[in-house]
Order: structure tokens, then C-alpha cells, then sequence
């Protein structure tokens, strides 16, 4: 193994464990606001509201820090925002009021950023051909989620809610040093350390429709992804009546699988084509939306001597394993739209990047709220499903008429190339 591989492996496996300690951090909240909520006695719009506070703030400064990766690379950008988010949970038993919480909340979201950083300086360490399968490895740090539904809880059972995020900023602490020691500085950024490109040529891509269109299906893979995680432990509690533990393990069984095959989905995009993976996780989440947003009914057939009543309802084990499954796609999917936007902007990595993950993380933003305004309006627990199912069909729509107008003009080149049009 040569120095660069060496430099090149370390780089990607302690970026990787960066990343999952931000994730962890990132969805603590999910664990925490759970208890914050029946402390405080808060509706599902304040407690939507408390869950997406660091969402919020880990979507609204990826594209800055994709930006600032792009300039001074992403290594530096990486290890101060898990610094600044390690500090501030140190200082998390200090909040005692709903306000409080939200503070905490927008900060500690800052580790939600560091994907930008994390994927730009990835990025340049491989080439093209690796490049799904060196970003699905990152983004399995998505996994971060997983240990937080697993340890969190018995954590607040062994040391206190009040500890636990304590041990989480320690971690955080530890983990940055440990990824600034063990990572290089990659090759674009190692001799110098600003890269000097104007803002304008920058952010250049950022006006073309089709990196809002890859946005959008991020906003579905990785928003879904994310608000479901935060959402799903205290939709176990409330419709299936499980305890905190219990529902805090059966959202691992969604979790771990949308985590760990985000490198698999890489190596697929690698080998297979991006759009193509994309489209068949469309499919099957569009199929297992369908069941899971039917909510339970009692329904009742007149008949000539008698009524026929029927229950219809999803036991949990089908609705976890549709979830299952749904979490294996979501996983494929997140790695598939990063390998698009690598083949459409290799050297924009850093803006378009963060531009897209902004828009996915606003997606976990934007849909916890709406799943709790849903619960509000409309009493039924599986409306979080129904809206989801709504924004993967206008994603699907979109993509579909997207690929027919890209062939359209293929064939419109090739005819105008070939003189077929001239007279």
C-alpha cells in the first residue's frame, strides 16, 4: 500500500466516524424531546417544532460550509463545526425552559452541516470512477441515527437525561481531534491552504433547474429519511402503545438499513447508472407508502339479512417491515442522487453539494412540521405517511418529464449534428 492509499483509506474511514458522531448529536433530539415534551405537556406542533430546531440549522449552513470547503477545504471546515457543536453540548443541562431547548437545539444543529464539508473533502480524494462508493461509505455515517434510537435511551435509564448529552459532547470532542490526527489534508487543498475562485463562478451552477431537481429528490430521500427518524420512536409509543426502549429499538430496524447500505447504493449508482437506481427507489417507496399511509378502519357492509363489520389495520410487524424495506431503498437513494450530481458537476462538488443537502435537510424540516400539523388537524397518526407519499409522486412526476425532455434534446443534437433538419 503506497502513502497516497494509506493517506486516502484513513482519510475516508475517520471522516466516516466524524460524520456518524455529528449524525448521533444531529438526531439526539428525537431521544431527549420525547421526555422534553411530557415535561413541558406540548402539543405535536410545539414538539414538531423543538425536533426540527436542529434540523433547521444543520440544513441552512450546508451550503455555506460546502462553500467554505470548496475554498479552504473541507477537513478544516469539518473539525471546527464538530468543535463549536462539542462545546455547546457540554453546556446542555443548563436549559430549563421550551425556549432554552429551541437555543440548544438551533446549535447543536450546526453537526447536521458538517456533510457538506464531510462529502466535498471525500470527494477529492478519489476519482471518478470510486466516487459513489467513496461517498456511500461517508454517508453511511448516517448510522449516527442508529446509535442514537439505541444507546440514548438506555443511557437516560443508567445516567439521567441530564447527563446524556454530557457523554454526547465528550464523544463529539473526542471524535474531532481524533479525525484531525488521523485524516490528510487532500490533494486539491494540501499546498495550498485557500483556493481562490470568485463567489460568483462559485456558486455558478446553482442557477441551472436540474440541481433543484436533484434537490428535490433529496428532499425526499434524505428529508423523509431524517423526519421519520425523529418522528417514528414517538409514533411507536402513541399508536402501537409500545414503551420508549422498545419503539426507540423497532425505529432501528428503519435506521440501520437506510445507514449501512448507503455504500452498497454507491457502488450500484457506480456500476449500474445513477438515474436508474433513483427511479427503482422511487417505485418501491411509492408501493410500501401506499400501505403504511392507510390508516385504521372500521368499515361496514349492508347486507341483505345482516352488516358485515370489518378492522382494518397494519400489525407492527408488517408496518416495521415495510419500513425495512423503505429504509433500504431511501439508503440506495441517497447515494444515487450524490453520484448525479458528481457526473453533472465534478468541480462544484462543495456548492451544489451543499445546495442539495440543504434542500434534503430542509426536507426533514419542513416535513416534521408538517407531520405534526397533520396530527393536529386531522387526528389520524398515518397522515405523516400520506404526505409523503404525496411528495415522492411529484418527485416521480418531475423526474419522469425531466429524463423525456434530456432524450428529446439528445435526439434534437444528433439530428441538428447530422444535418437531418437543414433543407
Amino acid at each position: 500500500m503506497t502513502e497516497a492509499t494509506r493517506q486516502q483509506a484513513l482519510s475516508l474511514s475517520s471522516s466516516t466516524v466524524a460524520f456518524a458522531a455529528c449524525f448521533a448529536s444531529w438526531t439526539l433530539f428525537s431521544i431527549l424531546g420525547v421526555e422534553i415534551r411530557d415535561q413541558l405537556q406540548l402539543n405535536y406542533t410545539q414538539f414538531a417544532l423543538l425536533l426540527v430546531a436542529p434540523i433547521l440549522t444543520g440544513a441552512l449552513s450546508r451550503l455555506p460550509s460546502g462553500i467554505l470547503a470548496g475554498i479552504y477545504g473541507g477537513r478544516r471546515i469539518m473539525f471546527f463545526q464538530m468543535l463549536i457543536v462539542g462545546i455547546a453540548l457540554l453546556f446542555y443541562p443548563l436549559a430549563t425552559t421550551y425556549t432554552h431547548y429551541l437555543l440548544y437545539g438551533i446549535v447543536i444543529g450546526l453537526a447536521g452541516g458538517t456533510f457538506a464539508a464531510g462529502i466535498t473533502f471525500v470527494s477529492a480524494w478519489h476519482p471518478k470512477a470510486r466516487q459513489g462508493t467513496a461517498m456511500g461509505i461517508f454517508g453511511a455515517g448516517d448510522a449516527g441515527a442508529a446509535i442514537t434510537n439505541l444507546v440514548a435511551p438506555m443511557a437516560i435509564i443508567t445516567f439521567g437525561s441530564a447527563r446524556v448529552p454530557l457523554i454526547y459532547g465528550a464523544v463529539m470532542l473526542v471524535a474531532a481531534f481524533t479525525f484531525l490526527l488521523m485524516s490528510s489534508e487532500d490533494p486539491a487543498h494540501r499546498n495550498q491552504h485557500k483556493i481562490d475562485r470568485p463567489l460568483n463562478e462559485e456558486l455558478k451552477p446553482l442557477g441551472e433547474l436540474r440541481v433543484w431537481r436533484f434537490g428535490l429528490y433529496y428532499f425526499f430521500v434524505f428529508g423523509g429519511f431524517l423526519a421519520l427518524t425523529l418522528w417514528l420512536p414517538q409514533f411507536y409509543v402513541e399508536h402501537y402503545g409500545l414503551d420508549l426502549k422498545t419503539a426507540s429499538f423497532a425505529t432501528l430496524l428503519f435506521t440501520v438499513p437506510a445507514a449501512l447500505v448507503r455504500a452498497l447504493g454507491g457502488w450500484f449508482a457506480d456500476y449500474f447508472g445513477a438515474r436508474t437506481i433513483n427511479w427503482m427507489v422511487f417505485w418501491v417507496c411509492l408501493v410500501c407508502l401506499f400501505f403504511l399511509s392507510y390508516p385504521p378502519t372500521t368499515m361496514t357492509i349492508h347486507g341483505i339479512d345482516r352488516d358485515l363489520s370489518l378492522n382494518i389495520h397494519t400489525p407492527v410487524w408488517l408496518f416495521t417491515g415495510l419500513l425495512f424495506i423503505m429504509g433500504v431503498a431511501m439508503g440506495f437513494g441517497k447515494a444515487s442522487v450524490y453520484r448525479l450530481i458528481y457526473d453533472y458537476y465534478p468541480d462544484h462538488m462543495g456548492a451544489v453539494g451543499g445546495a442539495v443537502g440543504l434542500i434534503g435537510a430542509l426536507g426533514g424540516f419542513v416535513l416534521l412540521l408538517l407531520f405534526g400539523l397533520a396530527n393536529d388537524l386531522t387526528g389520524i397518526s398515518t397522515s405523516c405517511f400520506g404526505l409523503l407519499y404525496g411528495v415522492l409522486a411529484g418527485c416521480m412526476i418531475l423526474m419522469h418529464y425531466a429524463i423525456k425532455r434530456g432524450e428529446f434534446r439528445e435526439r434534437l443534437a444528433q439530428a441538428q449534428a447530422d444535418e437531418f433538419l437543414s433543407l
